[in-house]
C-alpha cells in the first residue's frame, strides 16, 4: 500500500445492520496535509436519520434484555479489533484529519481500552439498597434509557464516539451516532468493527450529513431518550434547548479556554515541557489545549526562552510523516490564526517565533499547513 492510499473503508451509512447510500448526495473527505479529496461518504438527511433512530427503537428490547455476558463479549471483541486494526485505523485518522500518525494510533488503543473498561464496567451495574424509616428500604434498580442521540467533533473522531457509544452500550442502550461532516471515515472504521465484532442490528447506527438537519431530528424525537455532544458552545446551546422541547437528559461536553499558570518555584524545565506538550498536542485543536499562559514576573524571562528554544526544535508537517504537529483542519483555521496573530500584535505582542504560513514544496499543495508559532 503506498503511503498516502486510504486503507480500505466502507463511505456508506450504516442503518440497520446495513451500509446504505443515502439520498443527499456525497461530500468531498479532504486530506488536510495536501488538500486531496480522500474519498467521497454518502450522505443522509432527515429521512435517513428518522430510519436510523427507528431501527434503535426496535433493537432495544432486545439488546437490554440480552444476557449481561453476551453483551460483554461483543464489547470485549470490540475492543479487541480496535487493537489489531490499530495501524490501518490510525493512517484512516491521519488521512481524514491531519494529526500525527503516533498520536493517532493513541487515539485509537485509547478507543479500545475504553470498551474494555465499558465492557468490565457493565457487569457492575448492581443499583443500590438505601435504608428507610420504620425498616423499610429502598431499592434503586439502573435501567438503561433507551436510543441515544451522540454527536462527535473532528478534533478526536475515534476516541470521542468510542468514548461516547461504548458505556451507552454496555448500559443496554442502543444509538445514533453522527460523526463530524469533516472525518466521517474514522467512525465508519468503527462501525465496521462492530459489524465483525456481531453487534445485532439496529443496536448501533451511523449517519452522516447536515448537522443542523440531522441534529435537530434527533432533539425533536420522542423516541430519543438521550442526547451527548462535543463541539462549540453555540451549537451545545442550541442543541440544549431543543431538547427541552422533548425532556431529554442530555450530556455536553463545550468549547473551552484554559489557563496555563506557572509559579516562581516551579521547575521551570518541566513546566516547558509540559506547556509545549499541552498547547502543540493536535496542532492546539483540543478543547483542554491552554489559551491563556500566566507566568510569574520574576521568571518571565527563562521561562519564554525555554519555551521559544522547546517549540522551535518541533517538526511540523504531514502527518504521515515523523513530525510533531500536523496541518489544521481546515484553511479557515489559518486564516483564524493569522487574525488573531495581528490583533495581538496591534495590543503590543511580540512574535518570537514563526507565526507565518509555511510555504515550500512539502506545503503549498495543502490548504491547512501553517506554522502558528
Amino acid at each position: 500500500m503506498q503511503k498516502n492510499q486510504l486503507p480500505h473503508v466502507q463511505t456508506k451509512l450504516f442503518i440497520n445492520g446495513e451500509w446504505t447510500t443515502g439520498k443527499e448526495g456525497l461530500k468531498d473527505v479532504l486530506n488536510p496535509a495536501t488538500g486531496e479529496v480522500v474519498a467521497q461518504v454518502a450522505q443522509g438527511g432527515e429521512l435517513e436519520t428518522k430510519e436510523a433512530i427507528q431501527a434503535a427503537k426496535n433493537a432495544f428490547p432486545k439488546w437490554r434484555a440480552k444476557e449481561l455476558s453476551e453483551r460483554v463479549q461483543i464489547l470485549r471483541k470490540i475492543s479487541q479489533l480496535l487493537e489489531e486494526k490499530a495501524d490501518d485505523l490510525a493512517k484512516i485518522m491521519t488521512l481524514e484529519q491531519g494529526k500525527p500518525l503516533k498520536e493517532a494510533k493513541g487515539e485509537v488503543l485509547s478507543g479500545a481500552a475504553t470498551f474494555l473498561f465499558a465492557a468490565e464496567e457493565a457487569r457492575r451495574l448492581y443499583g443500590e439498597r438505601i435504608p428507610a424509616p420504620n425498616g423499610h428500604s429502598y431499592i434503586v434498580k439502573k435501567e438503561p434509557i433507551g436510543v441515544v442521540g451522540a454527536i462527535t467533533p473532528w478534533n478526536f473522531p475515534s476516541g470521542m464516539a468510542t468514548r461516547k457509544m461504548a458505556p451507552a452500550l454496555a448500559a443496554g442502550n442502543t444509538l445514533v451516532l453522527k460523526p463530524s461532516s469533516d472525518t466521517p471515515l474514522s467512525a465508519i472504521a468503527v462501525f465496521e468493527i462492530f459489524e465483525e465484532a456481531g453487534l445485532p442490528k439496529g443496536v448501533a447506527n451511523l449517519v452522516m450529513g447536515d448537522s443542523k438537519i440531522i441534529g435537530g431530528t434527533l432533539t425533536a424525537s420522542d423516541d430519543v431518550r438521550k442526547l451527548t455532544f462535543t463541539g462549540s458552545t453555540a451549537v451545545g446551546q442550541k442543541l440544549f434547548e431543543q431538547s427541552g422541547e422533548t425532556l431529554k437528559k442530555i450530556s455536553l461536553e463545550l468549547g473551552g479556554h484554559a489557563p496555563f499558570i506557572v509559579f516562581e518555584d516551579a521547575d521551570l524545565e518541566s513546566a516547558a515541557d509540559y506547556l509545549v506538550a499541552a498547547k502543540f498536542r493536535n496542532n492546539g485543536q483540543v478543547c483542554v489545549s491552554p489559551n491563556r499562559i500566566f507566568v510569574q514576573k520574576s521568571i518571565k524571562e527563562a521561562f519564554t526562552k525555554l519555551v521559544v528554544e522547546k517549540v522551535r526544535a518541533l517538526k511540523v508537517g504531514n502527518g504521515l510523516e515523523d513530525v510533531d504537529a500536523g496541518p489544521l483542519i481546515r484553511a479557515d483555521a489559518i486564516d483564524k490564526i493569522l487574525e488573531q496573530l495581528e490583533d495581538a500584535k496591534k495590543k503590543g505582542a511580540k512574535i518570537l517565533l514563526g507565526g507565518k504560513r509555511l510555504t515550500g514544496a512539502a506545503y503549498d499543495n495543502g490548504f491547512s499547513l501553517c506554522q502558528p508559532f
